[in-house]
C-alpha cells in the first residue's frame, strides 16, 4: 500500500510517500522552488516523491492531507465572533481568502492533483488527518518505541496548541489538549516578533540569542502573561496579545510592560533584547519540564516522543532529557509543519487503514532523515560542466583525505553528498563544514559565508562513538535536536575580566578546545554521526580526527541567510561561487575556489529575502 502525504497552504509545504509503512521519500517544496518556507501546493516535492518510488499517482492508494480546513475555518469564525467588533480589519482580509481557497481546499487539492492523474478517484482516495494527529503520528510511528507518550506543541492546528497522546503499536490515542488561543508556540512567537525577528522562521534566532542575556523578565511573564499550573497546563492573558484578531502578535499593553515598541528588523540588538530572549526561553523550558514530569507521573511510561514546532527548541529538549522524567526521548527531525506531510501519510496507513506497525531493533525508521533526492555521479558532472565549474574527480579515499586536510587547514568546505535531508537541519548531506578548533571560524562563517547575524551559534557534528568524551551527553542525537554542555575537561575557564563582559561582547572569547561550536554558556547543539546512516560523512570526520585528534567538525546548512538549503549540484555551485566557501565536494568531484573562472562569481549577499 502506497500513501502520499501532503502539507501545504500555511508554511513549509512538503510531500512524503510511504510504501507498506516504510518511508520512501520526503521533501519540502522550498528546496525545489528556492523560495524559503514556500507555502504553495508542493507540486515539485510530490513529483520527486513519485519519481523516487518509481510510480505515477495512479500507483498511489491514498493521498492524505495534514489538517482539516473546515475545523480551522470554524476556529477562525468563533474567534472573530468572540472578539467582535475588534479585529474587523483582519476579518475582512481573511474571509475572502478562506471563501475563495481554503474553505474549499478539497476541491483545490483535487484540481492540483489532477495535473498528475486526471482520472484519480479523489472522492474516495483523498483523506484528511487532524493537524496534531499528523504531528503525533510523525513522532510516534517512526520512533524506535513500541509504546510512548507523544507530546505535540506548536502555534495552533485546528484548535489544539498542545496535545498529549499515548502511542501503542499501530494506535495513537489523544488524552489531553490545550486549545487556541492559549498557545506556548504563539507565546514564543510573540517574543520573536517583539525582538524584531520574523514569526514562523526567526524563533531559532531567539533561542540562539538567549544565552547572551539574563532571564530578568521570567517572573514578569509568569505574573502577567501566563497562568502556569503545576502540571504544565496554562492560560494566557489575551490583553497582552493581538494575534487573535489583529495583524501583529503583541498589543500596546505588552509593549508597555516590556518597555517600548517592538524592535525593527536589522535594528541594533541590545542587552534588553537578549534578556527578553533568555526570559521567554526559561519560561518555555519550565512549561515543558512541568508537562513532561506530569505526563511521566500519570502514565508511568518510560518513552517520550516530541513533535510540533516547539519541539525544534533543542535547548528545552536537552533540559527535558537531563531532567530524567522519561528514560528515552525521540524527536521527529521535521518537527514543524513539513513533517505533517509524513504524519498524514502514517495516520492514513496505521489509524485509518489499520495497517500493522513494525518496530525494528536499533535505530528509528527515518533513515537518518536522508529522504530527499540524490544525484548520480554522471548527473553531478553534467550539472557542474553546464555551470562552468572546474573540478577533479577523485575516488572516495582521495576525496575524504583532501577534504579532511582542507578542514584541518582552516578552510570553509561545502559538502554535498547522497540524499538531501528532510527537515530544517543539515545533517551531513547538504552542509558547510569547518574546523571547530578555530577561534575565528564562527565569525568567519557567519559574516563571510552565511551573511547572517554574528551572534548565531554553529553546531558540532561528532562521531557517535566519541560523543561522551567531548559533550555531557549519553544519548544519541542524530538530528541535532538536543543541546548539551561541552565536557568540563574540554573547557577553557574565562578570566574575571572576560566573565564581566556583557552579551555579544563574550562572543570572541574562546571557551573550549572547540570554540567555533561552543556557545557563550558552554553549550552546543550536538549531532551524533553514525557509520550506518551516513558512512561517507562518518569517514570524513574520522579522517579529520586522525589528522587533528578532534572527532568533531563544524556543521551548518549549505545556504546563505534567507536561502533554502541547496538541493541540486547546480545550487551548490552557485552558493559556492556566491560566498567565501573555499572548497566544494559534490559527490566524487572536488572544486577549489582558486581554480574557478572569476567571472562566475555571484553576488549572493543580497540575493535572497532576509529571514
Amino acid at each position: 500500500m502506497r500513501i502520499l502525504g501532503v502539507s501545504a497552504f500555511y508554511h513549509d509545504s512538503a510531500a512524503a510517500l510511504i510504501e507498506n509503512g516504510r518511508i520512501v521519500a520526503a521533501a519540502q517544496e522550498e528546496r525545489f522552488t528556492r523560495k524559503k518556507h514556500d507555502s504553495r501546493f508542493p507540486a515539485q516535492a510530490i513529483g520527486y516523491c513519485l519519481e523516487e518510488a518509481g510510480v505515477g499517482l495512479d500507483g498511489v492508494d491514498f493521498v492524505a492531507f495534514y489538517d482539516k480546513p473546515f475545523l480551522k475555518f470554524e476556529r477562525l469564525l468563533e474567534t472573530y465572533l468572540a472578539f467582535a467588533p475588534r479585529g474587523f480589519t483582519s476579518f475582512r482580509m481573511a474571509i475572502p481568502l478562506w471563501l475563495r481557497e481554503k474553505l474549499f481546499q478539497k476541491d483545490l487539492l483535487s484540481k492540483e492533483l489532477k495535473r498528475f492523474d486526471p482520472g484519480y478517484d479523489w472522492a474516495n482516495r483523498l483523506l484528511f488527518a487532524e493537524h496534531h494527529q499528523s504531528h503525533a503520528a510523525s513522532a510516534f510511528f517512526p520512533s524506535p518505541f513500541e509504546e510512548a507518550v507523544v507530546l505535540t506543541m506548536d502555534g495552533v492546528g485546528e484548535w489544539a496548541t498542545t496535545s498529549a497522546a499515548i502511542g501503542r503499536g499501530n494506535t495513537l490515542e489523544v488524552i489531553k489538549e490545550i486549545h487556541f488561543p492559549h498557545s506556548l508556540g504563539l507565546l514564543y512567537s510573540a517574543f520573536t516578533y517583539y525582538t524584531g525577528f520574523r514569526v514562523n522562521s526567526g524563533e531559532y534566532k531567539l533561542m540562539g540569542l538567549a544565552p547572551y542575556g539574563e532571564p530578568k523578565y521570567t517572573d514578569l511573564i509568569l505574573e502577567h502573561l501566563m497562568d502556569l499550573k503545576e502540571d504544565g497546563s496554562f492560560r494566557l492573558d489575551l490583553d497582552y496579545f493581538d494575534y487573535c484578531t489583529g495583524l501583529r502578535m503583541t498589543s500596546e499593553r505588552f509593549h508597555a510592560l516590556f518597555g517600548g515598541a517592538p524592535r525593527q528588523p536589522e535594528e541594533l540588538l541590545t542587552q534588553h533584547h537578549m534578556d527578553l530572549a533568555a526570559s521567554i526561553q526559561k519560561v518555555t523550558e519550565e512549561v515543558m519540564l512541568r508537562l513532561t514530569r506530569s505526563l511521566a507521573r500519570e502514565t508511568g511510561m518510560d518513552n517520550l516522543c516530541l513533535a510540533g514546532g516547539v519541539a525544534l527548541n533543542c535547548v528545552a529538549n536537552g533540559k527535558v532529557l537531563r531532567d530524567g522524567a522519561f528514560k528515552n526521548i525521540w524527536i521527529q527531525p521535521a518537527a514543524g509543519d513539513a513533517g505533517g506531510a509524513l504524519g498524514a501519510a502514517l495516520t492514513a496507513h496505521h489509524l485509518f487503514q489499520g495497517q500493522p506497525r513494525k518496530v525494528g531493533p536499533g535505530r528509528d525508521a527515518m533513515g537518518g532523515s536522508y529522504l530527499g533526492p540524490a544525484f548520480s555521479q554522471d548527473d553531478i558532472e553534467r550539472g557542474l560542466l553546464e555551470s562552468g565549474a572546474v573540478y577533479k574527480t577523485l575516488d572516495e579515499a582521495e576525496l575524504i583525505a583532501a577534504v579532511a586536510q582542507a578542514l584541518a587547514d582552516g578552510k570553509a568546505v561545502g559538502w554535498f553528498q547522497g540524499r538531501m535531508e528532510f527537515g530544517p537541519r543539515a545533517l551531513g548531506g547538504r552542509s558547510i563544514l569547518g574546523d571547530p578548533r578555530s577561534p575565528e571560524m564562527q565569525k568567519m562563517l557567519n559574516l563571510k559565508v552565511k551573511y547572517r547575524e554574528s551572534f548565531r551559534p554553529f553546531a558540532p557534528s561528532v562521531l557517535g562513538e566519541a560523543v561522551g568524551d567531548w559533550f555531557d551527553l549519553d544519548h544519541d542525537s542524530p538530528y541535532m535536536l538536543l543541546v548539551a554542555d561541552v565536557q568540563a575537561k574540554r573547557r577553557r575557564e574565562m578570566s574575571e575580566a572576560e566573565q564581566a563582559l556583557f552579551g555579544i561582547e563574550k562572543l570572541n572569547v574562546p571557551r573550549s578546545e572547540i570554540p567555533a561550536v561552543t556557545h557563550v554558556d558552554y553549550s552546543a547543539r550536538v549531532q551524533t554521526v553514525h557509520a550506518d546512516t551516513n558512512p561517507r560523512y562518518h569517514a570524513l570526520i574520522a579522517r579529520f580526527h586522525e589528522l587533528t585528534g578532534c572527532p568533531v567538525v563544524v556543521n551548518t546548512s549549505f545556504n546563505v541567510r534567507g536561502e533554502p538549503i541547496v538541493c541540486t549540484p547546480t545550487d551548490a555551485f552557485h552558493c559556492f561561487m556566491g560566498t567565501e566557501i573555499e572548497v566544494l565536494a559534490v559527490g566524487d568531484c572536488l572544486l577549489r575556489k582558486e581554480d574557478q573562472d572569476p567571472s562566475l562569481k555571484r553576488d549572493y549577499k543580497d540575493a535572497f529575502e532576509l529571514d
